[in-house]
């Protein structure tokens, strides 16, 4: 096929010229991609056999974006606008073929062109609002051209994806094409040419949108408010609205300048950096710095779990859902009975929403074993004790998983705190041993934190962040440390809203103050949420803490209505005058002098410290890198992702110098990389 240039190549037979993109592994629109669909429009212009064109992609996808790594260097190559002008102004009609997906500036370049034709496993989208961005190529003014303002506003706000069949009944593709996708949209195209088809421009038919800048009102002012919350602390959502109301009240060339206005006014913020950032660290993440390139993962074709509970279940959930065999064992034969029921409830209650069918339920289920023998785990691949936070009964159970474990099966704590180490030392396989430790609720929460052991053999390691990728988390590696990552950061949070209490904050605005940063709840409403009484027995409680006192008055959180908050029958939340007054006696009996605080020193004490935590991890080597840091925070606490996570947002928006002199002044001993980087 004769090449236009290295990417893009131009073949006509028949009065059909077929332009393919073979720029792998996704096609993106990089510079040569763009150089040469200009090209390839070029040579269509100045040949007069050419009746119609096709434009195909090779290797898995249709053009899948944007080349995003080449946002912030200088511009080369042709404007993606003078690409997709010159696609849209064609003197013959040009069919896009699509196969894979059509995402951001691959959907933008099908919009341009005057038909579209899909594969049946074709999917459809614009998914810029998750990097912080809006369609910058005209997406959004030419998408609720073709499939309404409200559909297209949806879709721009969420970055949700449509499958070929939903495109068709949206009038997004005119045609589902079976067999050969270039020989049937080559056959589309000599059809439409044959019949003298119009030229459909997309910009130029405003006939689809679905009513007038008056009568559409209601609805946008409907889906801000229905979305309030899901929207809340990101520019970019509002930004898209903005860009589908002006596609409905302006000319095409007018709302064009809209989307460029605010497209420039995002790419410059922070927060299309951080989510950019955000993006890349995920994909960083699952590289182990020092792992040999040649090293492969161990095949993991049946599970082991120990623990039914609550953890245990969730955990077992994941591989269930990814296909794999699930033996889970329990001391008794309740316990074991309601975590089988917990699992089964779970499924069942996804598909009455629709995100499955009952028979695949009864499928995840068959692929599920309980056992009240540790003895029926001899053949697992991979074993996951998830039993309480006790170091005495973990070492028991590895002890005898020592014994009772094939050699080569993995054998993973998901302690929270533990020492790994200590775990492995209970065994005489500690390369075999290493922490995954998975966040509540183990079937939703995306993070795994894989916790490295002293000895954990490199194929291990290399086989447990594999493992997490098949069932759908975003992995960690973090070294043996009280904590880990994520709870060790967590507890120097805790320990200054503990403090900060005392001295003259309500618990409700050290909440407020965090939620208002973005998190989705503050510390005292997670207390109340995960139980007041986790850890805590009446036995031995002497009230040396606010929370012994609270748990010792009967406050224990959300599970019995009272905790730092009273809750209703819908479990709205009040500050409790009982709790506030537990807080007061217990400052007065201290002797500490209670005054106001306000929001500034709030977030700082909460934040900084974190900081510096999370340097001091750096500096140990307990971490491989400070985005990995960010992306445990994101994944697995809730820190608002639009703020790129705390090592980025001290780098790039607090600052560092001014985190460490603040901390000075605190008093706290300030790491060495926070003050001199990461």
């Amino acid at each position: 096929m004769p090449a236009i240039n290295s990417v893009v190549s131009l073949e006509t037979n028949e009065g059909v010229a077929v332009i393919r993109v073979d720029s792998p592994p996704v096609n993106a629109l990089g510079a040569d991609v763009r150089d040469g669909l200009a090209g390839a429009i070029d040579a269509i212009k100045a040949d007069p056999s050419v009746k119609a064109a096709v434009l195909v992609c090779g290797g898995r996808t249709f053009i899948a974006g944007a080349d995003i790594s080449e946002f912030g260097k200088p511009p080369r190559g042709v404007p993606l606008h003078d690409v997709l002008d010159a696609i849209e102004s064609a003197p013959v009609p040009i069919v896009a073929a699509i196969h894979g997906t059509a995402l951001g500036g691959g959907l933008e370049t099908a919009l341009c062109c005057h038909y579209r034709v899909a594969d049946a496993k074709a999917k459809f989208g614009l998914p810029e609002v998750k990097l912080g961005l809006l369609p910058g190529a005209g997406g959004t003014q030419r998408l609720p051209r073709v499939i309404g303002a409200e559909a297209a506003v949806a879709m721009v706000t969420s970055g949700a994806q449509m499958n070929a069949k939903a495109a068709l009944a949206a009038g997004l593709i005119e045609d589902i094409i079976e067999g050969d996708l270039t020989e049937g949209a080559v056959a589309f195209a000599k059809r439409i040419a044959a019949e003298g088809r119009p030229l459909k421009r997309v910009r130029d038919d405003n006939s689809k949108l679905g009513g007038t800048a008056d009568s559409l009102a209601p609805m946008f002012a409907a889906f801000r408010s229905k979305n309030a919350k899901a929207f809340k602390g990101f520019e970019a959502p509002e930004a898209n609205i903005k860009c589908v109301e002006a596609a409905v009240a302006l000319p095409f060339d007018e709302g064009m300048k809209v989307e460029r206005t605010e497209f420039m006014k995002l790419m410059q913020g922070l927060q299309a950096t951080a989510q950019r950032y955000v993006f890349f660290a995920e994909r960083q993440a699952a590289k182990i710095e020092g792992l040999d390139p040649a090293t492969q993962p161990l095949p993991v074709k049946s599970v082991g779990i120990i623990g039914a509970g609550t953890m245990g279940g969730g955990i077992a959930m994941n591989f269930l859902t990814a296909g794999i065999p699930v033996t889970i064992v329990e001391m008794k034969q309740e316990a074991l009975d309601r975590g089988v029921a917990t699992i089964r409830r779970n499924y069942e209650n996804s598909a009455k929403k629709g995100r499955f069918s009952m028979d695949e339920v009864e499928a995840r289920m068959a692929r599920l074993t309980p056992s009240l023998s540790l003895e029926d785990l001899g053949q697992a691949d991979l074993i996951i004790e998830a039993v309480f936070e006790n170091m005495d009964i973990k070492k028991d159970i590895f002890g005898k998983l020592d014994r009772i474990a094939k050699p080569g099966a993995i054998l993973a704590s998901n302690t929270s705190y533990l020492d790994v180490d200590a775990i492995a030392a209970s065994t005489s396989r500690p390369e075999s041993v290493l922490g995954m430790h998975f966040f509540s609720p183990a079937n939703v929460m995306r993070l795994l934190e894989v916790v490295r052991g002293a000895k954990t053999s490199p194929q291990l390691l290399a086989t447990a962040m594999a493992v997490g990728k098949q069932i759908g988390k975003v992995s960690v590696v973090a070294g043996v440390c009280h904590g880990f990552i994520g709870n060790r950061m967590l507890a120097a949070r805790q320990e200054q809203a503990n403090k900060l209490i005392l001295e003259g904050a309500k618990p409700s605005d050290v909440d407020r103050v965090l939620t208002d940063f973005g998190f989705p709840m503050g510390p005292f409403q997670m207390a109340d949420l995960a139980g007041l009484d986790i850890g805590w027995s009446a036995e031995t409680s002497k009230g040396e803490t606010v929370r012994d006192r609270l748990c010792e008055a009967g406050l224990r959180g959300q599970k019995n209505g009272h905790g730092f908050y009273d809750y209703d029958e819908a479990r709205n939340r009040t500050p409790s005058p009982v709790a506030e007054q537990i807080i007061l006696d217990y400052a007065a009996e201290k002797g500490i002098n209670r005054r106001d605080i306000d929001d500034q020193e709030i977030l700082e004490r909460c934040l900084y410290p974190m900081v510096n935590e999370g340097a001091k991890i750096l500096d140990e080597g307990m971490a491989q890198r400070a985005s990995d840091i960010d992306i445990v925070w994101i994944n697995g606490y809730g820190w608002p992702v639009y703020r790129g996570g705390p090592m980025f947002w001290a780098e790039n928006d607090a600052g560092r110098a001014t985190i460490a002199e603040a901390l000075e002044k605190m008093g706290h001993d300030v790491s060495p990389k926070l003050v001199g980087g990461w």
